[in-house]
């Protein structure tokens, strides 16, 4: 859609390290760079995580390896209270507090105690269905993001939505649920409520893992507004991805990227956040229209620019227009080059000086 204004989340995640304190420092830095929203992580780590899951190669390189994922997260959990002092610091500082759920009961409590009317879906959580049906059973808007996924994985996601949205009862089968992605009800619940976020789950990101057109396929397989959740170091990549299209950016930020913690080093610091929202803002304005058309700021500087056919040496009246006595010139003053065939041959009906603008002989 042309001249839609990019929706920039300025990803706290767990970047606070427990700390309501520093969580609240992160609002403020997010605002400070003009961020639409900040987002949050909401969980109960022993219902999103059991006693036998590995960390993460890059958690394993940036947190005690000896450290087990699940005791690692517990260090990283925010309280309700502090949720809740979250949410009205957010609405105190004019930005939308977003957060994403990793179990059911984290989304009950997101949409039911905080009455948020947009979830965050993690790469992560794609195919977590009681999750996703919960969320669209409640009619809240999502954003999915798809890392780790094939166009098949979306879809069924998509399914569940789908199902969910329209309301639907009885068994729950993948069959009912493939039907209502594919009926006229479960489509326009999709298309009014979701968006999808291409992403690379890796932190962070190589550059070449990126992959930057398959939002467009995305966005020819599901009709749906799409965007990017970048986890690559820099800037670079998600501007490129607003030149593309991207209606939503999610980019995650930090506090100081040398914390402790596994998201600090592939995040943002303030400065960058900053860099990044003013630069994204920048190519919204000069994407502009599909019309090529001169634009009003260049028109004055077309005379100076262009050319006009000029007389290259003095010229008597009577004597022949010839590749010898005719060039182009600025400025835009008088017959156009595209003339200089149609005058080649045809006599002068004055005298002109060197640079004289010619004028066709009436």
């Amino acid at each position: 859609m042309e001249n839609q204004a990019t929706f920039v989340i300025a990803e706290a995640g767990v970047n606070h390290n427990g700390s309501l304190e520093k969580a609240m420092q992160l609002i403020d830095i997010a605002v400070d760079a003009g961020a639409d929203a900040v987002k949050f992580q909401t969980f109960t780590p022993h219902h999103v995580i059991s006693v036998h899951a590995q960390k993460a190669n890059y958690q394993m390189e940036t947190t005690d390896s000896a450290e087990s994922q699940l005791d690692m997260v517990k260090k990283l959990q925010l309280n309700e209270t502090e949720h809740e002092e979250l949410l009205n610091y957010c609405l105190k500082k004019n930005i939308l507090f977003l957060s994403s759920p990793f179990d059911e009961g984290s989304a009950n409590f997101l949409i039911n105690k905080l009455g948020v009317s947009l979830i965050k879906i993690p790469s992560g959580e794609i195919t977590n269905a009681p999750l996703l049906m919960g969320i669209a059973r409640q009619q809240k808007n999502i954003i999915l993001s798809t890392g780790m996924s094939t166009l098949g994985d979306i879809e069924k996601a998509l399914g569940v939505l789908a199902f969910g949205y329209t309301k639907q009862s009885g068994v729950i089968t993948e069959g009912k649920m493939e039907s209502a992605y594919y009926s006229q009800a479960g489509q326009a619940a999709l298309q009014g409520k979701v968006s999808l976020l291409h992403c690379t789950t890796e932190y962070p990101a190589p550059y070449e893992s990126v992959n930057l057109k398959a939002m467009g396929t995305i966005r020819a397989a599901f009709n749906l507004p799409v965007g990017l959740s970048d986890h690559t170091l820099g800037n670079t990549i998600a501007i490129a991805a607003v030149a593309l299209g991207a209606t939503i950016i999610e980019k995650h930020f930090t506090i100081d990227k040398n914390l402790p913690g596994p998201d600090h080093r592939a995040s943002l610091e303030p400065l960058e956040l900053c860099n990044l929202v003013k630069a994204i803002r920048q190519v919204e304005v000069a994407m502009g229209t599909t019309s090529k058309i001169p634009n009003q700021a260049e028109l004055a500087n077309r005379a100076v620019a262009r050319k006009s056919l000029v007389a290259a040496c003095s010229i008597k009246k009577g004597e022949v227009f010839s590749p010898i006595n005719i060039t182009s010139k600025r400025p835009e003053a008088g017959l156009s080059p595209y003339a200089y065939w149609r005058i080649l041959g045809s006599k002068a009906d004055r005298d002109y000086a060197i640079d004289d603008p010619i004028q066709e002989s009436v």
